[in-house]
């Protein structure tokens, strides 16, 4: 599948309250979206035939519209209803879900109060977001040039197409040296994030991640949060400072693509795959499947 340019896949795509042929789900190219990145999306992960936390990602996308100054012309539930339905239509169990909902080509200038609010979701198939066998062994992390931004000079509380430019151009800044991906400090130098993964790191026994407070408390940040605490494990979010990394013994990504995935190595920085880590993987995977739980029990 990863030959096949996205543009190209079979299927169907939810556009505007239809199911319209995957390749025919064009937009003009004089859309505000592509131009001034007045667009917001989600990511999600079905298994099983079920959206995790699906809901919560609608609720998400809805929020971050309002942030972004548009309202989506679509509830929640009939947003999370043209999801499952486009899930089955494609007939896939384990899948990656994409809604984005964006301003359109009414009008063409920074200010676009009257274009029309459009959303589309796709689904495909998607088995992992790092390379599997890397993935096992912990991936290697560089350090990333940019940084998230001053919450006073940009919308961070959504997830919204613009806030990632620069994370892209730090992904592709460590993928050019050798890296999976990169770790971002934000604007005061402290740890934040990866490029779409918030980031854990394990000492004593302790879990110990940054607070998010000027980039995305993600979904499944809070679900690992829940899992860690359930077991016991306690959880502490605050400042880490970036010379605290030499300190930690182990070190994870979360996110709806990432999933839980260690990391063995940002920088100069080195990390063991260690029980925790291993326990909160397995936990995560139990927590996305309840079908196959409950059939195993």
């Amino acid at each position: 599948m990863a030959s096949v340019p996205f543009d190209q896949l079979d299927g169907f795509i939810w556009m505007n309250g239809e199911f319209v042929e995957w390749a025919d789900a064009k937009i003009h190219v004089l859309t505000h979206g592509l131009h001034y990145a007045s667009a917001v999306f989600e990511g999600e992960r079905a298994y099983g035939g079920q959206i995790f936390k699906l809901t919560e990602h609608s609720e998400r996308l809805h929020e971050s519209a309002r942030v972004m100054g548009f309202r989506i012309p679509y509830t929640v539930a009939e947003i999370d209803e043209a999801c499952r339905q486009l899930l089955a239509k494609q007939g896939l169990q384990d899948a990656y879900v994409r809604p984005i909902a964006w301003r359109g080509s009414e009008m063409m200038g920074v200010s676009a109060q009257n274009n029309r609010i459009n959303l589309a979701i796709a689904i495909w198939e998607w088995p992992s977001y790092f390379n599997p066998e890397q993935r096992l062994k912990g991936i290697r992390l560089d350090m990333a040039e940019y940084r998230r931004p001053d919450p006073r000079t940009a919308p961070w509380k959504a997830k919204a197409a613009g806030l990632y430019m620069i994370c892209t151009l730090s992904k592709h800044a460590a993928e050019a040296k050798g890296y999976s991906d990169a770790l971002m400090l934000d604007w005061r130098g402290q740890v934040a994030e990866a490029t779409g993964a918030n980031v854990f790191f394990v000492k004593d026994g302790k879990l110990h991640t940054p607070a998010p407070d000027c980039f995305l408390d993600g979904i499944t940040r809070r679900t690992v949060i829940d899992l860690a605490r359930r077991r016991g494990i306690e959880v502490v979010e605050r400042a880490i400072q970036p010379e605290e990394l030499t300190g930690f013994e182990q070190c994870f990504l979360t996110g709806s693509a990432a999933e839980v995935t260690p990391v063995s190595e940002i920088g100069p920085y080195n990390f063991q795959v260690g029980e925790i880590t291993r326990v909160l993987m397995e936990d995560y995977s139990e927590e996305v499947r309840p079908r196959q739980r409950l059939a195993a029990e």
